[in-house]
């Protein structure tokens, strides 16, 4: 070896840390600062409203529907900034655009087309976006006006209002795209994720220096919850390992052995999606009948019906309990659905020459297949319907006032257990590219 290539490998080896990981702390700078800039944003005012009439609304609907949504805007909402929209429209529109796309022929042809029909498909979901920032932004207008909160009306108000609202939406769309391509982690997972810890600790103190506090309660809620956090790393590590066999195969002189692996299925396949959108889903009867309803005796009948829907809808009542159980298991099985096709896994195992064991290629794989991830998704979507509903059902039986939903825990949990993933997938490919960079230099040595 050379003296000069031997020192570049010396020089590698010898590298101080911020200069060895520079592209993994850039990537944790740019999301650091992303965030930043989103909780800056979650602080800007909305035009035009009253911030008195503001506090007062909040405070007289403390514990329904509105601090969940207030949740997913990081806060947002409560202070009515530009970002009171949160990204809710953009995850809808995700998902709307999912579902369609399983069920129009065009859509299913986008899919398979590679990074050109990604980038069409990106390209409805940002209009979907769009349409979707723009009609609940009338609704949240509307129901603002109703209440008396705004100090002006009509289009001196709707103008700047709305067009805040969309323009708060679509940047916080482009900012988690910039986040999932230049930083760590899915961008819309870290930006709903800032937004929840960020209320974490009001919320802590709201439980602790609360009147009604059951200081045994409160330990016994504590120990609970490591317990739930525990059951939630476990279960989202947890897979069903199907052993696959390759047969033995020669091409040309060569004969390549039989092999043997597995294919991992996880026990929860759709994440935090069912209980994200089941979630949003519930929103929007709940907020029909909180801007629109009255509780005036003689108001219409559409008023009062929406009134008692959302008085029905709040969090905790055994209604929402139930209905909220329910979307959850249902998108838990639909959204798995979506995202694994046991016969499209059965076909591409047999075109490769791959068998489960016991089991015969083509139909029978798919039906095994099928069977498992049936009784898996059975399990995943119980134990999310636990997580999501104990928290309430422990506030409204025993009267614990702490204000953390369990489809917060879940998102941060999981969030923070994906944000590690890519972190560590970040860490092993700069290692392997130093290690192949090394090779390269010492594969051939000059003089």
């Amino acid at each position: 070896m050379s003296p000069s290539s031997s020192g570049h490998v010396h020089m590698m080896k010898g590298q101080p840390f911020h200069v060895k990981y520079r592209e993994i702390i850039r990537r944790l700078m740019f999301l650091i600062g992303a965030l930043v800039v989103f909780r800056l944003g979650a602080h800007i005012p909305l035009p035009g409203i009253d911030n008195v009439a503001l506090a007062q609304f909040f405070k007289a609907n403390e514990g329904t529907f509105l601090g969940l949504f207030n949740m997913f805007s990081g806060g947002a909402l409560e202070r009515m900034s530009i970002l009171a929209l949160g990204i809710m429209p953009y995850i809808s529109a995700s998902i709307i655009v999912q579902l369609m796309s399983s069920i129009v022929p065009s859509l299913e042809a986008l899919k398979k087309e590679g990074e050109q029909g990604k980038r069409k498909i990106n390209q409805y979901t940002r209009y979907g976006t769009l349409l979707l920032a723009f009609v609940q932004g009338v609704g949240m207008c509307a129901g603002l006006i109703s209440q008396g909160i705004t100090l002006t009306s009509g289009l001196a108000f709707y103008i700047p209002a709305l067009t805040s609202l969309i323009a708060g939406t679509m940047f916080l769309m482009w900012l988690g795209e910039q986040i999932t391509e230049r930083g760590v982690g899915n961008g819309i997972s870290m930006i709903i994720f800032a937004g929840i810890v960020a209320g974490l600790p009001n919320l802590v103190i709201q439980s602790v220096t609360s009147p009604d506090v059951n200081m045994i309660g409160l330990v016994v809620f504590g120990l609970l919850s490591i317990a739930v956090l525990a059951a939630i790393v476990f279960i989202e590590k947890a897979q069903r390992r199907i052993p696959v066999n390759y047969a033995q195969k020669q091409q040309g002189r060569r004969v390549f052995t039989a092999q043997q692996t597995h294919l991992p299925l996880k026990i929860n396949m759709a994440g935090v999606i069912p209980a994200i959108f089941a979630s949003s889903l519930l929103l929007f009867p709940a907020s029909l009948g909180q801007w629109v309803g009255s509780a005036d005796p003689n108001a219409g009948f559409t008023k009062r019906f929406l009134q008692e829907l959302s008085l029905k809808l709040s969090p905790g009542e055994p209604f929402y309990l139930v209905l909220f159980g329910a979307l959850i298991i249902f998108f838990c099985y639909f959204y798995t659905a979506l995202v694994f096709s046991p016969k499209e896994v059965s076909e591409n195992l047999k075109r490769s020459g791959a068998y489960v064991p016991g089991i015969r290629p083509g139909e029978q794989t798919a039906r095994y297949l099928d069977h498992i991830l049936n009784r898996l998704t059975f399990i995943g979507a119980i134990y999310i319907t636990v997580i999501c509903l104990m928290p309430m059902i422990l506030q409204s039986s025993f009267g614990i006032p702490f204000h953390l939903g369990g489809t917060s825990l879940l998102i941060v949990v999981v969030v923070v257990m994906d944000f590690m993933a890519q972190l560590q997938a970040h860490l092993t490919s700069h290692q392997y590219d130093n290690q192949s960079l090394m090779k390269k230099t010492t594969a051939h040595p000059k003089g």
